[in-house]
């Protein structure tokens, strides 16, 4: 059985709609196609932030979302790490504060705040704020805040399109290190294929 089965149309109030149906396993599944084509929404239906028109999703066997009959989990009820473009990190907390913010919202505990910062080499940023810290280090950052709400998920929205190579290629080691040591099922979106070659086990193509 596949960890992620998404099978979904919707509508934008410009009336381009998206319909897309794709299944993904363990490791990572990069989602890939130009910009505007839809790749952020589908990471948004996942996650609960926006509601298809109709289909269904399901996560490792359970039902997200099904327009029939109607089930519709709360984002929180989801069990999904979402590390956004942005980062989306609290510019008044630590970086430590940050990640304990992650592990607090865990619905259940799967991953150590100790191993996490060992895994992503964040052990010299602890009590730094986010706006002293690189786009590299914020994107580890936002990567351990993600892990440690107990993911059964991780969902990355271009996570080396604000990085240059050099920063790509360091984000991206950690990043496969962590995949790799706490077994995350993940789905990352690239307008650029050549930034998730290397990281990615399977592709699904949009245009």
């Amino acid at each position: 059985m596949s960890v992620l089965e998404f099978d979904c149309r919707f509508r934008y109030p410009s009336g381009f709609a998206l319909d897309l149906s794709f299944e993904a396993d363990g490791g990572v599944t990069a989602l890939v196609g130009p910009s505007g084509c839809g790749k952020t929404t589908v990471l948004n239906l996942i996650a609960g932030l926006l509601c298809p028109a109709e289909g269904r999703i399901s996560l490792h066997g359970k039902t997200l979302y099904c327009s029939q009959p109607r089930v519709n989990l709360a984002p929180e009820q989801r069990g999904i790490g979402y590390v956004f473009q942005d980062y989306q990190l609290f510019p008044h907390l630590s970086v430590e504060q940050n990640l304990r913010y992650g592990e607090r919202r865990a619905r259940s505990v799967h991953f150590s705040v100790a191993k996490t910062v060992e895994i992503l080499g964040l052990g010299p940023l602890l009590r730094r704020q986010p706006a002293s810290l690189s786009g590299g280090q914020k994107q580890r950052v936002a990567i351990g805040r993600a892990i440690l709400r107990g993911a059964g998920l991780l969902l990355l929205d271009e996570p080396f399109s604000a990085l240059d190579a050099e920063l790509r290629t360091g984000v991206g080691e950690y990043l496969a290190r962590a995949i790799a040591e706490f077994h995350i099922p993940t789905l990352l979106v690239s307008h650029n294929p050549e930034n998730v070659g290397q990281l990615a086990n399977h592709t699904v193509r949009m245009s």
